[in-house]
């Protein structure tokens, strides 16, 4: 981050925080309460290293997704009088729903410099203010295609913990959102603080962005770094004609450094991996969508429904119909 820290007076962080309409609320509170024990020596929750504020155009109580709200206590103002301004999203179709006094808000804070943090759904309007443009995002992996399909813009990052390019730091929420918060606070107040602050949380560990985001939908278990990140593109593209050379490339390997550290860790081929998954997230829209199995065939990646049908009882030993209707059974 090119950014330079901005003197503010007694204090090595300061972030202006914008919760959208209906946004997440532990998304707010896992980065908050990292810059709340970072502040002090103790739980006293003193502002001494670091200030977080609440910004607002009308100053009116703002309700998060789970129905409880939440009390702005300053107004937008110049957002020069921060080291960061994060935006915390929730709701998709809410999450864009701001007056043009918080986006010339941020448009300012991005033409004076000031870094921008995209958390939850916050990262889908930086990217309708063109506020990314030219950058990474890192959005969760529930999200992937909603972002794709909002936005218009490029494959976001979905498998990892969180984004740092340059002056945007993004990540999907949840946990990831005290992760990020201790990457700043190990910047800006020290490594010390940093650590304290996920102690007392209960977190184990200071999670960098290369981690892979927690809780991804798959099924096959690895501790290989490599082979994960594989297997993580391999879904994000599960409805593309993906080949094992371009998965390869994407994890910086030959063709054959991948087949190796797949078959020595999985036994399997990174094509057999491939079809695996593609099968558990058609298993995944069975039990849990209405859609067709043609439809199905098609979000996964299968050349028609027939293909998925013969696969799917080799693999699972009954057809995707008898499947779901045991599951309903």
């Amino acid at each position: 981050m090119k950014a330079e820290l901005r003197t503010i007076p007694n204090v090595k962080l300061s972030v202006g925080i914008i919760v959208t309409p209906r946004f997440t609320l532990s998304a707010l509170a896992n980065f908050v309460d990292v810059l709340r024990l970072s502040s002090d020596e103790g739980d006293r929750s003193e502002r001494m290293n670091c200030d977080w504020r609440i910004l607002s155009d009308t100053m009116n109580p703002v309700r998060s997704s789970c129905g409880l709200t939440i009390q702005p206590d300053q107004r937008l103002g110049d957002p020069g009088r921060f080291h960061y301004i994060a935006v915390v999203g929730g709701l998709l179709e809410q999450s864009s729903d701001v007056g043009p006094p918080y986006r010339q808000f941020l448009r300012d804070a991005a033409r004076t410099g000031v870094p921008l943090i995209g958390i939850c759904t916050g990262s889908f309007l930086l990217y309708e203010l063109k506020l990314l443009d030219g950058y990474k995002c890192c959005v969760s992996w529930f999200h992937h295609h909603d972002f794709i399909e909002y936005c218009g813009g490029p494959e976001p990052v979905s498998d990892q913990m969180f984004v740092v390019d340059r002056d945007r730091l993004t990540c999907p929420g949840g946990n990831s959102s005290a992760h990020l918060a201790a990457w700043i606070v190990h910047r800006h107040v020290g490594k010390t603080s940093a650590r304290k602050s996920l102690r007392m949380l209960n977190i184990s560990g200071m999670a960098g962005p290369e981690e892979a985001q927690p809780g991804f939908p798959l099924k096959i278990e690895t501790k290989v770094p490599t082979v994960r990140k594989a297997m993580l593109f391999m879904h994000q593209h599960i409805d593309a004609s993906l080949t094992v050379d371009l998965v390869a490339k994407y994890v910086g390997l030959s063709r054959r450094q991948l087949e190796r550290k797949f078959t020595d860790d999985l036994g399997i081929t990174p094509s057999q991996a491939f079809r695996l998954i593609r099968l558990d997230h058609a298993e995944l829209l069975l039990l849990t969508t209405d859609k067709s199995l043609a439809d199905i065939a098609l979000e996964t990646g299968f050349s028609d429904d027939s293909h998925l049908v013969r696969l799917f009882r080799h693999h699972r030993g009954m057809t995707p119909h008898a499947f779901r209707s045991a599951a309903y059974a």
